[in-house]
């Protein structure tokens, strides 16, 4: 079976394709990127609202106090 010749149009058109594949990736990863960072943006804003475990035991422990 003789070996198909490749014309300079055909690996020109190989690179597109592979260039366009490697964009279309890179395009999903930033978006992947983008989303990841938006939720650790809510974390981030969730968070500084939370009391931390600490701060609440000694509150408990002053609660305590003064209810007896």
């Amino acid at each position: 079976m003789p070996k198909k010749k490749i014309t300079i149009n055909d690996l020109a058109t190989m690179i597109k394709q592979g260039f366009d594949e490697t964009g279309e990736r890179l395009t999903n990863l930033e978006q992947g990127q983008k989303a990841l960072e938006q939720g650790q943006e809510e974390i981030k804003l969730n968070l500084t609202n939370v009391a931390y475990r600490f701060e609440l035991v000694e509150l408990q422990k002053e609660y305590k106090k003064l209810k007896i």
